[in-house]
């Protein structure tokens, strides 16, 4: 499996619950090293940059309206096969259908209020990398 580097982000629900040290914790304990991370508040233009490739879809005003609501933390987690892990770690978007022991599982609320952030692929994590910390970016693998 090929060493990856993926983009994980705490949306403000998990870091208002306090659960940024539990939730990295299992990133770590499954073998994912961080290898860059931030704690911020995204700004109105930063959270519709980010998300644009939504910005057609219904719940993008509501998508954007959370995740200024508070400060993020933003991870670059890199590992064998990072990406996936990650999403396995996540869980399913609706918490509700989420395996029992996954992030989304144990700390989100809803569909919309689901804790985590993860990239779905190659592209889009070298993207949403970049996206936060561009040095980085270029030495992703």
């Amino acid at each position: 499996m090929a060493i990856e580097t993926t983009l994980s982000i705490l949306k403000p629900d998990a870091v208002r619950k306090n659960v940024i040290g539990q939730i990295v914790s299992r990133f770590e304990a499954a073998g994912l090293q961080v290898v860059a991370a931030q704690l911020r508040h995204l700004s109105r233009r930063e959270a519709e940059a980010f998300y644009a490739v939504h910005s057609e879809r219904g719940f993008f005003k509501d998508l954007v309206e959370f995740m200024i609501s508070g400060p993020v933390f933003v991870q670059a987690l890199r590992g064998e096969g990072a990406i996936a892990l990650n999403r396995d770690l996540m869980g399913a978007t609706d918490p509700k259908k989420a395996a029992p022991g996954t992030i989304r599982a144990d700390f989100a609320d809803s569909i919309d209020a689901n804790a985590v952030h993860g990239s779905d692929s190659v592209e889009t994590a070298r993207a949403e990398v970049a996206f936060f910390f561009p040095t980085l970016a270029i030495h992703a693998r």
